[in-house]
């Protein structure tokens, strides 16, 4: 996705919300939002205005694919949650504007789909390949994203983050393994149940001894587990629970574990699978 000056400041406006069509992002804010997709930044003495910071990350961010994936979370209709604003409103403001750069937004099955206007989807997507390198890679780097914000006090961010590590590599992984894979809407239990399936994960099966199917279960726990203390806990909906930091670090140590052994599994399939044909 690549946007001209012009889009850039636009969409700058509906990042930080002083357009007034969308929820404000403190600074702070802002940098927890960049620093998911590749910036390094912190907040304090010396930072430039919001509106400037937006527009400097999303220069930084034109022409990849992840400033799609910024724009697509933006847009979700659950930052709207809870506010007087209408993600409708902003996309028909933001088309506007796209158009002139030959792309648009639409809302598809209730989440924000970014195609150019001869309908080709845009690429949307995380830095995760596949290879065994650039896998843990990111799931190490996400997992640091985590761990600053536990160190700053940010226990809310870290469980946010944490989740949309497990979201995003299960979300890749069902793109790998099934080229029919549906949309995401948002329910992770649901998308945890077709790669468990799609990995040959699932607890149920008759061949797998007892002791490793207690061990599955609990990964469909954690799955719920994370499912539900994001809602409650997180920083994407409104918080009816403050977390302390030690459930902070559970969450995260619980997700670094679950999206390992995940990853893990799909490549070592992978790799059984090559060995079964080149024997073959």
């Amino acid at each position: 996705m690549n946007l001209s000056p012009r889009s850039i400041i636009t969409v700058g406006q509906i990042v930080t919300g002083d357009k007034k069509l969308s929820p404000y992002r403190t600074g702070p804010q802002l940098v927890r939002l960049f620093n998911e997709y590749g910036a390094n930044d912190r907040y304090g003495q010396g930072f430039p205005s919001r509106g400037q910071y937006a527009e400097d990350r999303l220069r930084d961010l034109n022409g990849t694919a992840a400033l799609s994936a910024l724009l697509s979370q933006v847009l979700d209709p659950r930052e709207f949650m809870d506010t007087d604003f209408k993600v409708e409103n902003v996309l028909d403001y933001l088309n506007k504007h796209l158009r002139y750069d030959g792309y648009e937004v639409v809302l598809h099955k209730g989440q924000p789909k970014i195609r150019d206007l001869e309908g080709v989807p845009v690429e949307v997507r995380h830095p995760f390949e596949g290879s065994e390198e650039d896998g843990h890679t990111f799931i190490d780097e996400q997992l640091r994203k985590s761990e600053t914000k536990i160190q700053e006090g940010d226990y809310d961010g870290a469980i946010t983050n944490a989740r949309s590590l497990v979201e995003a590599v299960l979300a890749e992984l069902e793109r790998q393994l099934d080229e029919n894979a549906p949309d995401y809407d948002g329910n992770l239990v649901k998308l945890y149940r077709r790669v468990q399936k799609l990995l040959n994960l699932d607890p149920g099966r008759p061949d797998i001894e007892q002791p490793f199917k207690q061990v599955l279960s609990g990964l469909t726990s954690i799955i719920n587990g994370l499912s539900g203390i994001s809602n409650r806990m997180g920083d994407r909906h409104v918080r009816t629970y403050k977390p302390s930091k030690h459930h902070a670090v559970l969450v995260v140590n619980s997700a670094r574990t679950l999206a390992n052994f995940l990853f893990e599994t799909q490549q070592y399939q992978e790799e059984r699978a090559q060995k079964t044909n080149g024997s073959s």
